[in-house]
């Protein structure tokens, strides 16, 4: 068989097993059109099922606009004019992902359910980018600096204002349940005195500051190679697939999106096999791309992949993925580091500042879980992050977790979320209910 053949069938069989798997391919997608109009997600899945839900929008102080739903018991008459809510919790998905995160089982086995069954007043986060959020008062998402942020915008701006509005309308303090990206941008603003006096306890699944231990082969690839690198090799192989491009007018066409900027990925664009082709060789196998991601999941029902897929992922922006390099490479947790010239302009300082973990209140109560399989929040990070946080928190082990387990595990409920409700219910708060 020839060479082209060879290549051609092994992209073909990748490309069908990335697809008929887990579909995570990593891709790009500058915004050349207009997205397509979607239903809100308390009408795509909370609705449906039965719970009272509310949609609302809040504006960050540099003009994005975040969706945030509010999640009432379905049983309706636990609540009369609004009087007898129990307290706020806020929910905060991963990266890649969105609010439906906490919805895609069943109500029996989705944590913003259970939540709102046992009287809680739920909130459910959607950071800027992501499908559910609206935008931006005056950039659109075809614009290069709607896509000009990571994960430190969306702690200091993001959540900030998430919080500082549910705590306006609940006259509370609230809550907050964070996975993975949810986790590092809690902790980021925890330590921030004004940010974090207006939340009573924190529930942190596969917690998230230090990430030089990552272990997901992918994941370690995709950081050896920096972006515009992945994006040459993907454009390569692409182009042999397609029998279009020559190198030189590859390597240029490159050159021209690394200086106009690759701003947003969308793992649902159409490059995204492709991509990940050039990651996957002989030496890394694409068999199962979520394990090589996330570690071996053990307990979701690999039967619904197909469903979950039709809510995530969901878009980023280039510059957040960059930022969690920045940190697997140099095992800081810090401001993005955008090089000596503009940190000094950007921070007055050669180097970002870090989050200091020791500025988070020993007062405010933390529980933790994570997971023996998880590759993403590695064990010995998390010892590392327990060593800078004054307090004690509350730490639970499950041996056999993946980092997609503790959203969607089927065991879940049993493993995490009864304890945590329990966490939660021991500060004192539904003394009205």
């Amino acid at each position: 068989m020839e060479k082209s053949a060879v290549l051609t069938t092994k992209l073909f069989a990748i490309t069908i097993s990335i697809l008929s798997f887990v579909n995570t391919a990593l891709a790009f997608d500058g915004g050349s059109t207009d997205p397509k109009p979607q239903p809100t997600l308390c009408d795509e899945l909370i609705l449906p099922a039965g719970y009272p839900c509310s949609e609302y929008v809040v504006q960050t102080k540099d003009g994005f606009l975040l969706g945030l739903q509010r999640v009432s018991s379905s049983s309706s008459a636990r609540i009369k004019n609004g009087r007898e809510r129990g307290p706020p919790v806020l929910l905060l998905h991963g990266l890649f992902m969105a609010g439906d995160a906490w919805f895609l089982n069943t109500p029996e086995q989705s944590l913003g359910f259970i939540l709102a069954d046992h009287g809680f007043d739920v909130w459910v986060g959607n950071v800027r980018g992501t499908r559910w959020s609206h935008g931006h008062i005056s950039l659109s998402e075809k614009n290069k600096n709607f896509w000009d942020w990571s994960w430190q915008e969306l702690a200091l701006y993001d959540l900030a204002e998430m919080i500082n509005y549910i705590n306006s309308v609940t006259n509370s303090k609230l809550f907050v349940v964070g996975h993975s990206q949810g986790t590092i941008i809690s902790f980021a603003a925890f330590t921030q005195p004004e940010i974090v006096e207006k939340v009573e306890a924190a529930a942190l699944l596969s917690p998230i500051s230090y990430l030089d231990h990552v272990s997901a082969p992918l994941v370690q690839r995709m950081v050896k190679m920096h972006l515009d690198q992945v994006f040459l090799v993907a454009f390569y192989y692409f182009s042999q697939l397609k029998s279009i491009f020559n190198m030189k007018m590859i390597a240029g066409f490159i050159q021209m999106i690394v200086t106009m900027g690759v701003h947003q990925l969308n793992f649902k664009s159409e490059w995204g096999a492709s991509l990940l082709v050039s990651l996957c060789d002989t030496r890394l196998s694409c068999s199962d791309m979520l394990s090589s991601i996330t570690g071996k999941n053990c307990c979701f029902n690999e039967s619904r992949v197909a469903y979950y897929l039709e809510q995530e992922p969901h878009p980023s922006s280039s510059k957040n993925l960059n930022h969690l390099f920045q940190m697997i490479r140099k095992g800081t947790f810090s401001k993005y580091d955008y090089g000596k010239l503009k940190n000094l302009i950007e921070y007055g300082n050669f180097k970002p500042p870090k989050f200091d973990l020791s500025r988070i209140p020993k007062s405010l109560p933390l529980w933790m879980a994570y997971g023996g399989n998880d590759a993403l929040a590695d064990i010995t990070d998390f010892q590392h992050t327990l060593k800078e946080l004054p307090s004690t928190p509350e730490v639970v082990y499950l041996e056999n977790y993946g980092h997609v387990d503790f959203i969607l595990s089927l065991q879940a409920k049993q493993d995490l979320y009864d304890p945590i409700i329990s966490f939660f219910k021991s500060m004192g708060k539904f003394s009205s209910i």
